[in-house]
């Protein structure tokens, strides 16, 4: 239904890469979300009233606040898409992550009330009635349930979209604390056994970690978090594609939103390099950036000898000594300044996040092993961190 909805009234569907497409996915999403949950509202509320069923009741009102998550989930794309303006010149894509993060607090207030709900139930039992209306009310929201839980996770994955995967995992955990309220109803009907706050309970807590997970991820781009692995490969193939550029790094990845993200990075060219020549290629690389993967590029250019045969031979020494420390460190920015007395051996060191050596521990250990190849040569080291890793 999504795809056809899609193919109606949504121009260009298939091309995910366009903020504009993104945005009328999360739009259309949010509107069937909402209509489809307030269906099941209805149904299950008067399913619980034939039953006397507290679980089913509970479900029902659980389906009533998706409702209000699926319009949160809308208000915030359409939020979200807003152009730049003075007082947020960097856009209001963030807001979509702020809607994946209250959506996520809505599934753990539920998840907490229908916990405490159900607590008084296995305090004071009832008994429960089982139609066969009732059942066929929970089944269909079963399969309903799962069938958006399947396109807003299909959704969420193309478009790397925080609120659409809140959104399927709460679809998810409605499918299941549902399956837990017909399994405790048709066990109400067919044996004295009284589970039906028990069931209630189990699908609380399931709901709360449910919860807790869902705002784990829609956390994390707030915080900020380093960029898919797919993205930065896109990044160096298309600089690195250029003869011009000999190596990059120092990749940062801003990230205000999606169809809201700024890289900044240092491309190593030539020092014999013609500068007028090399500034054009630059121009065209954060041109090409910005139409290609949709981000503003600002690429700091970082001159290097390439045709010095002692500067090569120092470099795969240095490289070698490094290695021998850890073979995940690398350099970058290699120069030798000589002077009269001794040379310096300049160049940045790249350390991962949680490396066990501190900085100043790296920096001594490789100024002795330089110090140790020959009495004139001096170390001048600068440890940098891959947040592009």
């Amino acid at each position: 239904m999504i795809r056809l909805l899609a193919r109606i009234f949504i121009k260009n569907p298939d091309r995910a890469d366009l903020p504009e497409v993104r945005q009328a996915y999360g739009v259309l999403c949010g509107a069937v979300g909402i209509g489809l949950n307030v269906l099941l509202f209805m149904g299950k509320f008067l399913a619980g009233m034939i039953s006397s069923s507290i679980a089913i009741t509970a479900d029902a009102f659980n389906n009533l606040s998706d409702a209000g998550s699926s319009l949160i989930t809308l208000v915030g794309f359409r939020m979200a898409g807003q152009e730049p303006d003075p007082a947020h010149p960097f856009g209001h894509g963030r807001i979509e992550y702020l809607t994946g993060l209250f959506v996520s607090m809505l599934i753990l207030l539920m998840g907490f009330d229908l916990a405490k709900t159900s607590v008084h139930k296995i305090i004071r039992p009832e008994d429960t009635q089982c139609t066969t209306l009732v059942v066929a009310i929970l089944v269909c929201s079963i399969l309903i349930k799962f069938y958006m839980y399947l396109y807003n996770r299909a959704a969420g994955k193309t478009f790397k979209s925080a609120a659409m995967a809140a959104t399927a995992t709460d679809s998810l955990s409605d499918m299941v604390s549902t399956s837990v309220v017909l399994a405790a109803t048709l066990a109400g009907h067919f044996t004295s056994l009284h589970i039906d706050g028990w069931c209630g309970l189990l699908v609380g807590l399931f709901i709360l970690y449910a919860g807790f997970s869902s705002a784990k991820e829609t956390v994390s781009p707030l915080l900020g978090q380093p960029p898919r692995r797919e993205f930065v490969d896109r990044i160096e193939t298309l600089v690195l594609a250029h003869s011009e550029i000999l190596g990059i790094h120092d990749l940062i990845v801003h990230d205000y939103g999606p169809g809201r993200v700024m890289i900044s990075l240092h491309a190593e060219v030539p020092a014999s390099g013609d500068l007028l020549h090399l500034h054009d290629t630059i121009d065209n690389i954060e041109r090409e950036l910005n139409r290609e993967l949709h981000c503003q590029a600002v690429i700091h250019m970082d001159p290097v000898m390439n045709d010095d045969e002692e500067t090569r031979r120092l470099k795969k020494t240095v490289t070698g000594l490094l290695h021998d420390l850890d073979a995940s460190l690398n350099l970058h920015d290699f120069r030798i300044v000589k002077g009269p007395t001794h040379t310096n051996i300049i160049f940045d060191v790249l350390v991962p996040f949680g490396f066990p050596m501190k900085d100043s521990q790296i920096m001594t250990e490789l100024q002795e092993k330089i110090r140790a190849l020959d009495g004139s040569y001096y170390a001048v080291v600068n440890v940098d961190k891959d947040y592009s890793a």
